[in-house]
């Protein structure tokens, strides 16, 4: 394999959709509220973007180290696990990465202010925390929380308010949806990993309550996606027809999406699965973002 080739699959790319999802609907809100600055946009992209890389850097090093990723574990290829880098070498880049992801965020202090530090600071401590550190937020059943406030709730309003300066309902709505189908990515992920993930002693929130519970969160999650573009109707004046397409299509693929996880007997499947989620966050972020600029 080239090295190029390494690191792209190391950046995990079935889950940056989580990073790309909130930015856009963030960037559609403030569009729609008269205060689209490209500038600002574009370095919320670059930010999110770095810290999913970094926490997936991170997530690849601390996994290896803690014997999460063994030859039992069934999945894509871990880096360092599988011997292409060294672990060293995953760490050195892991803190080049977050560095990155806390430069960017500097450019938007200008358009933030302050804030927006303490954002970035949190952001990149707890990228490590997802698995490394003394409370590994991944390792205590707290990942799910993590992925739902930072790549939901604090993505799409941070984005939406460097650009027009303003903290409203309709984020924090549009974030909740975008956080609910963002976490299921990692239902996914954890579910497939429960047996590897128990003799590690990493405790997910799908090691601690069971899978029939992982199956509720995620169908929970599609309901809060779908209830989202209603209630933007109520405090933004969308489309009522158009959201109630988006919360139908929703609900159909929600349906769809747990009965394949309620099949998901082999890691494969689950694999499969997890592919779809991220597809789908994206493919919700675009018509919800066409739903709220309508």
């Amino acid at each position: 394999m080239s090295t190029a080739r390494i690191w792209f699959e190391a950046t995990r790319p079935r889950t940056l959709p989580a990073a790309v999802a909130p930015v856009l609907v963030g960037t559609a809100l403030a569009w729609r509220a008269d205060g689209f600055v490209w500038p600002a946009a574009l370095a919320c992209l670059g930010f999110a973007l770095l810290i999913q890389i970094g926490t997936n850097f991170a997530n690849d090093y601390y996994d290896f180290v803690k014997g999460a990723d063994t030859a039992e574990r069934v999945g894509p290829r871990r880096a360092v696990a599988s011997g292409l880098v060294q672990p060293g070498t995953m760490k050195v880049v892991t803190a080049l990465t977050f560095a990155a992801a806390f430069l960017v965020g500097l450019s938007l202090l200008p358009y933030g202010g302050w804030p927006l530090l303490a954002i970035g600071i949190a952001s990149v401590v707890c990228g490590y925390a997802y698995t490394g550190g003394p409370y590994p937020l991944g390792y205590n059943g707290l990942g799910d929380l993590f992925v739902f406030i930072f790549f939901g709730l604090i993505a799409v309003g941070a984005t939406a308010y460097v650009q027009t300066g303003a903290l409203t309902a309709d984020l924090w709505i549009a974030g909740a949806g975008v956080g609910g189908l963002a976490a299921n990515i990692l239902v996914v992920n954890n579910y497939r990993d429960v047996e590897t993930d128990q003799k590690a002693g990493k405790r997910t929130l799908v090691v601690r309550l069971g899978r029939p519970a992982a199956r509720k969160q995620f169908v929970a999650a599609h309901a809060l996606a779908a209830l989202t573009p209603l209630l933007l109707v109520g405090v933004l004046g969308t489309d009522l027809i158009l959201a109630l397409i988006l919360a139908a299509m929703v609900l159909v693929e929600g349906w769809r999406q747990t009965a394949e996880l309620a099949a998901a007997d082999t890691p494969l499947k689950c694999i499969q699965l997890l592919g779809k989620t991220g597809r789908w966050l994206a493919i919700y972020a675009v018509l919800l973002s066409v739903a709220v600029l309508v």
